[in-house]
């Protein structure tokens, strides 16, 4: 039986380029999105195509009655997820004192409340399983170091962190491991944006990271060989600090 690997916000970025290499090296994916159902599907005919076994998910990861009801129906079909990578989220960045409560309340909500609302129906189907799993959630080197007009966004990815090595702990005699990836600047949407030629003087290597250089990253430590790594965070950030 094919491992399943749950992927949030897999339509595009680095989500979707996580779940077409977990495909690749043979995990079953549940893609997942909230409203960009035609590039999921997009994303599911590149797996179909090459071989690769994909389902489809559409839920709202801030909305825990419906994170519960997706989930706990899927699971009740198919079993429980062998892995889970908690990439969806979201950023509404502005500077602390014109903030508004709604960028505040709308991505602590979704980043950080969207860890729990995911995870709460998955983990105890993984541990009644015996299934020796992989929990993967994404953070970011502004939940390390933060980072100026992302005071929402740092906090709800340092959180993550803190709930996640705290998680680790609860699930490491099941053998499920729980680890983060905090990338750096990648060539994403969520980065178009950026004032490219200042942003590069900040990262030693001199450049953006690229997608596929974090999936890699994920890959690995849903892997066999990554059994003995939990509660860890590790960048992917070139080098920036």
């Amino acid at each position: 039986m094919n491992k399943k690997v749950l992927v949030t916000g897999s339509s595009r970025g680095i989500g979707r380029e996580i779940a077409i290499l977990l495909a690749k090296e043979g995990f079953d994916i549940v893609l997942h999105c909230n409203k960009n159902i035609s590039s999921l599907n997009e994303v599911k005919n590149v797996i179909t195509e090459n071989g690769g076994n994909c389902d489809i998910l559409k839920f709202d990861i801030s909305n825990r009655v419906q994170c519960r009801e997706v989930l706990e129906d899927y699971i009740g079909q198919n079993g429980s997820f062998y892995g889970v990578v908690l990439n969806a989220g979201i950023n509404k960045d502005n500077v602390f004192p014109a903030m508004e409560d709604d960028e505040w309340d709308n991505v602590i909500n979704t980043n950080l409340n969207g860890f729990y609302n995911v995870l709460k129906p998955i983990v105890m189907p993984m541990i009644q399983s015996r299934v020796k799993g992989r929990i993967i959630a994404m953070t970011s080197v502004s939940g390390i170091t933060g980072n100026r007009g992302q005071t929402n966004y740092s906090a709800s990815k340092a959180g993550i962190i803190g709930a996640s090595k705290s998680l680790a702990l609860e699930l490491a005699k099941r053998g499920i491991t729980v680890n983060c990836i905090a990338p750096g600047v990648i060539e994403t949407d969520m980065t178009k944006d950026l004032p490219k030629e200042e942003v590069l003087k900040l990262i030693p290597m001199k450049r953006f990271g690229k997608p596929q250089e974090v999936a890699s990253l994920a890959a690995y430590l849903l892997g066999e060989n990554a059994s003995y790594i939990t509660g860890q965070v590790i960048s992917v950030n070139g080098g920036l600090c």
